[in-house]
């Protein structure tokens, strides 16, 4: 039998505090049950999982170490043979050591899910990009809330959800559904049968 190609499922910041009503509005309710969908089809194939956490530097902000707001969602706790890497930044890469901790594991396929889109998610991606990953953003496992724009006009969620994952398309990664990444991971487990 052919190994299927080592393709990591970063997930980032699925921490506490965004449930923190201070966080706000937001869109994708469904995003935590396909993150949750990815997860099991990661571990049931034995592929690599990347559990990123976000610890602020900022001690009024949720994710400040030591709050309840930065541990991981009760269904994203990492397994002991998951990693587990921390940040102070929106970009998982920066400062981490996750570049060469998938180097040395000879990973070039990344799939990212989790949260804020056009934060985290999205500043992630541009580097996994440029870095020469080959690199998935899951629309349907992301999500993001509303905000303000520079001129003080309340952005929709969607509306920004949407014009982050366009910016990331066909530039920096792929978009894709939760549905059409789990048929995509079947069709290549049955290939390589």
């Amino acid at each position: 039998m052919t190994h299927l190609t080592q393709k990591a499922l970063i997930i980032i910041d699925m921490q506490r505090g965004m449930a923190d009503p201070k966080t706000g509005r937001r869109n994708n309710p469904q995003a935590e049950d396909n993150i949750a969908a990815l997860l099991a089809a990661w571990r049931a194939a034995g592929q690599p999982i990347v559990h990123v956490r976000h610890m602020s530097r900022s001690p009024a902000s949720v994710f400040w170490p030591g709050q309840t707001g930065a541990e991981f969602q009760e269904r994203f706790t990492p397994l002991p043979t998951e990693h587990v890497m921390e940040k102070n930044v929106t970009d998982a890469f920066i400062g981490s050591g996750l570049e060469r901790w998938l180097h040395v594991r000879g990973i070039k396929e990344l799939v990212i899910v989790g949260v804020s889109t056009n934060y985290s998610v999205e500043a992630t991606a541009r580097s996994a990009g440029n870095l020469g990953f080959l690199t998935f953003v899951v629309s349907d496992a992301s999500f993001t809330f509303d905000m303000n724009d520079l001129t003080g006009t309340l952005r929709q969620a969607e509306d920004i959800h949407l014009m982050s994952l366009s910016n990331l398309q066909g530039e920096y990664a792929t978009v894709i559904s939760t549905a059409d990444l789990l048929a995509q991971m079947h069709t290549d487990f049955q290939n390589k049968r």
